[in-house]
């Protein structure tokens, strides 16, 4: 061991030594030494000349988008930019009015989703919120309160209960000290710590010689040296991981986004033919090119990304209220195409309360029933519940409250638990064999303790009263207490007990007495041997009951459901079996195991396997990848540090809002308000009437661009040329801007209630859709030609019909006989919309079936639509704006009338449709 006056040796560590080295199997001297240190600390100038090699105490933090790279995001997309190609040709064309009003759109929907992507959560910022401000490190052999950030690897630091832990520690010198580390384990209890070293090979969460940096200090106090800082603690490997994820594009943005590709080059192709077709029938090639953007205003759905926004919005509110806080919009959608759940264990699909449920004694095996921190509960021996607990598991009820650092209060109206959850379930299960704690305690007060510590695995408590008028009782690990037990006990059938009940997934701890006569106090000796053992007392941390049924509803709607938890293999498995979601012909895998599988090992490992356990945050995220790579959306559950990174790659990571890490938090899409696995089934349910009433909306909206296109082209190809001054102009149906009041206004108002619909039925009883499923399937798309050929019908009839009966003429094409047919053919797309917004209330079945009145937000979208079209004919800045004319009532007769053939027409090809499926079920029936 280094003497502190060689500040030479000190300063002489080689910074990439630090993250390298096992520090967790070296002993406490060799550690000390390779970090050229010793108990005593560090000199300043060693430490000053470690900082400036090593860097602060801090987490790096990656740089953000810029505030101009967002807004390049909401740009480049293909639809954007055939918007804004047609804007600005009509602003140089001279139609600045339309272009102007194109580029409105433009400025709206790039607002719409940078607002959206600059919310985006900050998750590495949140891990630095973990670290310790100050730590009490020695230096110069003093103890010193310096600030974390400066804190250097060979420093020694000084830790007690309360105290955050500053860097990764390695311990040289403990007293009862433990730690809590579920945000980077998962276990579900505080992990005790000590100084022997453990194997180079132990998992994470059995590196019982190290401390974590952030993790907190429960109990006792250490004297421990830095191995690492800042980017190399786990925490700053963890954060390194979550730098290394992809945020996953959501399976209704990538449907969205090829769908948009595909219009965008249909748009460019039948815009360059509808030119070539005007500069060959003798159009003037300005009249050309306005004829071209005119047909890229009608077909590009431009309320579409709005119709999504706030269809995802309302999905949200609904989430909200069934207590899962959406973080991102797009994750309403991912959850109802949701293949696979990645959940953890402690907190999520267990309770995070510790219970005794098996108890043995030399008579016998008892239970007890009851779950979690209630005294609630009988004793019951062969599945008959016992009145009075006999002698035996009296002593050992007994035994355990009275050697036990944990106490009991009435909170509220429940009981509520100071202390260690172990110990703290040892006195819940006395008062469920109505067994006084205070009492207990009252009767035979304690009058000396040897407190628990992990390098000895055991509690002994002296107590007066008992058979001899002074009580030794031991609690601890059983192996550990049958060492110190007299020949009388036969330690292979105890043995064979403990192994018996760790194969259910439980914590054993044995207790055991001596009697003491004379003593006053405790010594070493004193509980080195002579004990009679008092029996074994199994707990375990109990499946929340709802999640039992949530796991069922989702094996119904065709979603598997995988436990990940860093906590123990058999305590995972144990759990796993009574939620369903394991199976023992295909045993769970551990960390250690999982690393050493190839490509094609994980891969079958992930399809058969549904308990992973003892897993470091890599090995979830692995796990993850390996799913998204055979296809599935995966949404990965967790409250951790240690699940961030995998929270973050999920298709939609779901974090828990009472007891998760606000890195868990910031790295996910859900945040459930109460932290319960069945509030994600609800989620599914939700995401997938989202979904339905999204694709509902698509279908509505899709027949008014292809029917306004067809309109344009038929117009374009067929009507004869207007004579105005000598040149040649073509005959439009519509102007550009009165093809964007259709778009906008009377799409956007009459789609959005569409948002509202109730889920259809056996919503949950269907398999998820696959992630490359087309979001409009090929009857909807065939049913967008029948509508839109009807629409455009409809239109150009009655266009033609009002022109020339108003008296308009080829030679005058700018007349007012024009605007009113213009206007005849919006108000008759618009009857269109609304017909045929009832139709698509639902996609397979009738109207009937959802229910007349069911969602009335309907009449509220009709009725403000009528309002609506009765302002852009007859307001006088509407008809400026837009150039309509007022129409009489026959006219909007005639219009309406046309508009509802579409019922009829679309009616029939349902039954049709239906009647083939029968057939088809039928024929498969046979």
């Amino acid at each position: 061991m280094q003497e502190p006056s060689q500040p030479r040796k000190q300063a002489g560590l080689r910074a990439h030594d630090v993250p390298s080295v096992p520090w967790h199997a070296l002993p406490p001297e060799a550690v000390l030494e390779r970090l050229s240190s010793d108990a005593q600390g560090l000199t300043e100038e060693a430490a000053r000349e470690r900082l400036a090699r090593h860097g602060p105490n801090v987490l790096e933090r990656s740089r953000p988008d810029s505030a101009w790279k967002l807004l390049w995001r909401q740009i480049d997309s293909p639809l954007i930019w055939v918007l804004i190609a047609s804007a600005g040709l009509a602003i140089l064309l001279g139609k600045v009015t339309d272009g102007l009003v194109v580029a409105a759109v433009v400025v709206l929907n790039t607002f719409i989703g940078f607002v959206q992507e600059y919310r985006a959560g900050r998750a590495i910022e949140a891990l630095n919120q973990m670290v310790a401000e100050t730590a009490h490190v020695l230096r110069d052999g003093h103890p010193v309160a310096r600030p974390a950030a400066e804190l250097v690897p060979g420093d020694v630091v000084q830790l007690a209960s309360g105290d955050r832990v500053p860097a990764d520690l390695r311990l040289l010198r403990s007293r009862n000290f433990q730690v809590e580390e579920a945000a980077l384990t998962g276990e579900s209890v505080p992990s005790s710590k000590h100084v022997a070293a453990v194997a180079e090979d132990a998992e994470l969460g059995d590196r019982a010689s190290l401390a974590f940096g952030g993790t907190l200090v429960t109990s006792g106090t250490t004297t421990a040296v830095v191995v690492a800082t800042g980017s190399a603690t786990e925490l700053g490997r963890i954060s390194h991981l979550m730098e290394q994820t992809t945020d996953l594009s959501t399976p209704l943005t990538r449907e969205l986004a090829r769908l948009g590709r595909v219009i965008s080059a249909g748009i460019v192709v039948l815009s360059a033919v509808l030119l070539g077709v005007g500069v060959f029938r003798g159009y003037a090639f300005s009249d050309a090119v306005l004829v071209a953007i005119t047909l890229a205003v009608a077909a590009i759905p431009e309320g579409l990304p709005a119709i999504v926004t706030i269809a995802l919005a309302i999905g949200v509110q609904r989430m909200a209220a069934r207590r899962a806080v959406i973080r991102k919009l797009p994750a309403v959608e991912t959850l109802g195409s949701t293949t696979v759940i990645c959940t953890d264990k402690t907190g999520t699909l267990t309770r995070n309360e510790m219970t005794v449920q098996a108890l043995w004694t030399g008579r016998g095996h008892y239970a007890l029933t009851g779950v979690g921190h209630s005294p609630l509960g009988e004793l019951l021996r062969e599945g008959r519940p016992l009145e009075v607990p006999p002698d035996d598991v009296r002593a050992l009820l007994v035994a355990g409250v009275l050697c036990n650092e944990a106490d009991l209060q009435p909170r509220e109206g429940r009981w509520g638990m100071t202390g260690d959850p172990t110990e703290g379930a040892l006195l819940f299960a006395a008062k469920k064999a109505d067994l006084g704690v205070m009492e207990v305690r009252e009767r035979q007060p304690r009058l000396d303790a040897i407190p628990f510590e992990s390098e000895h695995q055991y509690m002994a408590t002296l107590h007066a009263g008992g058979t001899e008028g002074r009580e030794l009782l031991l609690k601890g690990a059983p192996e550990v207490v049958l060492r110190r037990c007299g020949p009388e006990t036969d330690r292979d059938a105890v043995l064979a007990q403990v192994e018996r009940m760790a194969r259910q997934g439980l914590r054993v701890l044995a207790f055991a007495r001596k009697g003491m006569p004379l003593a006053e106090s405790l010594r070493p000796q004193d509980v080195e041997d002579g004990f009679r053992l008092l029996g074994l007392q199994g707990m375990i941390d109990p499946p929340r009951e709802e999640a039992m049924a949530s796991v069922k509803a989702c094996h119904a709607a065709g979603i598997r459901v995988k436990m990940m938890t860093g906590d123990h293999l058999g305590t995972a498995e144990a759990i796993g079996l009574q939620l369903g979601i394991h199976s023992p012909a295909h045993p769970g895998i551990t960390g250690a195991r999982l690393a050493s599988l190839g490509d094609a090992e994980l891969a079958q490992a992930v399809k058969d396997t549904n308990v992973f356990a003892r897993l470091a945050p890599e090995h979830k995220l692995r796990l993850v990848r390996a799913l998204q790579t055979q296809g599935h959306v995966v949404a990965m559950t967790g409250d951790g540090v240690n699940d961030a990174p995998s929270l973050k790659q999920a298709d939609i990571g779901v974090a828990m809002g009472i007891t998760g890490t606000a890195v868990s938090r910031e790295a996910a899409d859900l945040v459930l308000t109460d932290d319960n696995f069945a509030t994600i089934v609800a989620a599914v349910e939700e995401g997938r009437r989202v979904y339905d009433n999204l694709v509902k909306s698509l279908a509505f909206v899709l027949p008014t661009n292809l029917g306004l296109a067809l309109i344009l082209m038929l117009g374009v190809t067929f009507f004869p040329l207007q004579e105005s001054g000598g040149v040649r102009e073509p005959l439009l149906a519509m102007r550009p801007t009165q093809l964007l009041w259709i778009n906008l206004v009377a799409t956007v108002t009459l789609a959005l209630p569409l948002a509202f619909e109730a889920k259809e039925r056996h919503v949950m009883r269907r398999k998820p859709r696959a992630p490359d499923t087309p979001v409009l399937s090929r009857f909807v798309v065939m049913r967008t030609g029948l509508v839109a050929v009807l629409m455009a019908a409809g239109a150009i009839g009655l266009f033609l019909w009002e022109f020339e009966r108003q008296g308009g003429t080829r030679a005058d094409p700018s007349g007012w006989a024009l605007a009113e047919a213009r206007t005849m053919a919006v108000n008759t797309v618009v009857s269109f919309q609304i017909f045929y917004l009832w139709l698509c209330r639902t996609l397979t079945g009738s109207t009937r079936e959802v229910g007349f009145t069911s969602n009335r937000t309907v009449f509220v979208g009709i009725a403000a639509l009528v309002l609506l079209q009765a302002a852009f004919m007859y307001v006088p800045f509407f008809q400026r704006l837009f150039g309509s004319a007022p129409l009489s009532l026959g006219d909007i007769a005639r219009s309406v009338l046309v508009g509802a053939c579409v019922l009829p027409v679309v009616g029939l090809e349902k039954w049709l449709r239906s009647r083939r499926q029968e057939a088809g079920r039928s024929v498969g029936a046979t």
